[in-house]
């Protein structure tokens, strides 16, 4: 997703003024995109063409994707001034006739909005969403990355006290509609903008290098607390509460496990590795139940299999039957992908394989398997830019014999090594409780 990109201008010949002590965030303009202008695909709904909240004198505003102003017409010019209430930074100030202002910045900001005529103030308004319709807006086509930034999204309706719609896939609903009462959920075709005192998008935004969408990269923080520092809430992590039905799928003691993944960078690139934990598994009691979406999955001459051994409950079944087969595992096996999100949502304990993203990257759990003597976290670097488009990335090491050195060197002695610390681990008890975390706790780093 690119980032926007910072501009400061008014089209009408009205010069705009900013104190020189103040934080160029603002865009003024009288005009609109021609018609018949290329719209790119937008990765969320569109805010309301008008900003929605009505105040004095024809003048409009909100917080939808920014701080916006629409003034009308007036007498005499209008006066506007924009500033951050925690910062005491003055944002944007600016005279016109007529027109629009939108801050640059569209992450969460306690904003206040002034406008004058002459010396008399028209609308001075603090940003407030206490009681009012606020909309936070997942982008589709994610599983793990909205089961790590929701929890944000409920902190923030908690703090604030608003009516708080959250926009996401329409087969992630199920797992929390059940669980936050409070919070309605909405399919992005749903959508109504027109409601919305406020709305925040979250995301990756991997070129966003001024920071407008985001208040720091991403990589820098996490993947999930990301949403946090956009939200302006407190970014410590805590699992989302998922509402799973009660009823193991089998009565033995088992592991699920998930192989596959959507680039191979993020696959265990050991070549024996899965077999040789399949078979360990099973010599330590366990059934090893795989729960990946396809048993093969790949890209032109390279392709991944369900490992020999394994149960086959592939396929692409309700994100609530994953949720039940996760919750009643004694632990689940994987990697950087959404079923150890899932997992970690149904207080399972979480053995997470990955050599292409930092540890910070992901929720924190004692099981994380990961070899710094080989390159790693190349996901986190801000030097290199991930291409969804190349299933083979791998931009320190492409085409030469290190190529996903960062999981072929992880050994399966080193796995199973993590595995023998799970308490309980062998034990051949079902659901054994010593080993479960509870769904509302936060291991910290």
């Amino acid at each position: 997703m690119d980032g926007a990109q910072e501009t400061d201008f008014v089209i009408s010949g009205d010069k705009a003024v900013t104190e020189a002590s103040s934080v160029r965030e603002a865009s003024a303009s009288e005009t609109h995109p021609p018609e018949g202008a290329a719209e790119q695909k937008r990765p969320f709904p569109a805010p309301a063409e008008i900003p929605t909240q009505l105040g004095p004198q024809g003048i409009r505003f909100d917080f939808n994707d920014g701080i916006r102003v629409m003034l009308p017409e007036g007498e005499q010019p209008w006066r506007v001034l924009l500033s951050d209430l925690d910062t005491g930074n003055i944002l944007f100030q600016t005279e016109l006739k007529a027109g629009r202002i939108s801050s640059s910045k569209r992450y969460f900001l306690r904003g206040r909005i002034e406008v004058w005529q002459g010396d008399k103030t028209v609308l001075s308004h603090d940003y407030d969403a206490t009681g009012k319709e606020v909309a936070v807006q997942l982008p589709v086509g994610t599983i793990g990355d909205s089961l790590g930034w929701f929890p944000y999204a409920a902190k923030f309706q908690e703090r604030h006290g608003c009516k708080l719609s959250v926009v996401m896939a329409k087969g992630l609903i199920p797992l929390f509609e059940t669980s936050y009462p409070q919070i309605a959920f909405i399919a992005p075709e749903a959508a109504e903008p027109e409601r919305y005192y406020a709305t925040y998008n979250i995301g990756l935004f991997f070129d966003d290098a001024d920071c407008v969408l985001q208040p720091c990269d991403f990589r820098f923080v996490g993947l999930h607390r990301t949403a946090g520092y956009i939200l302006g809430v407190d970014p410590i992590e805590a699992p989302p509460r998922i509402a799973v039905e009660e009823g193991r799928p089998i009565d033995e003691p088992y592991v699920c496990i998930a192989v596959q993944s959507s680039t191979q960078c993020k696959y265990w690139n050991n070549p024996t590795g899965w077999q040789e934990i399949v078979r360990f598994l099973k010599e330590s009691g366990y059934r090893v139940v795989c729960i990946d979406r396809q048993p093969t999955h790949g890209h032109g001459l390279v392709w991944n299999h369900i490992p020999h051994g394994a149960e086959d409950q592939t396929g692409d079944r309700p994100l609530l039957e994953r949720a039940r087969w996760l919750k009643h595992a004694e632990f689940f096996v994987g990697l950087s992908s959404g079923l150890a999100w899932l997992a970690w949502g149904t207080g399972t304990p979480v053995a997470m394989i990955s050599g292409f993203t930092h540890p910070l990257n992901e929720f924190a759990t004692p099981y994380r398997v990961i070899n710094y003597h080989a390159c790693n976290s190349c996901w986190n670097d801000t030097k290199v830019r991930f291409d969804h488009k190349d299933f083979l990335w791998c931009p320190r090491h492409a085409g030469t014999e290190r190529q996903f050195e960062c999981t072929r060197l992880i050994t399966a002695e080193q796995v199973k090594t993590v595995l023998r610390k799970i308490p309980g681990f062998g034990a051949g008890t079902p659901d054994s409780q010593s080993q479960k975390l509870q769904p509302n706790t936060a291991l910290g780093h």
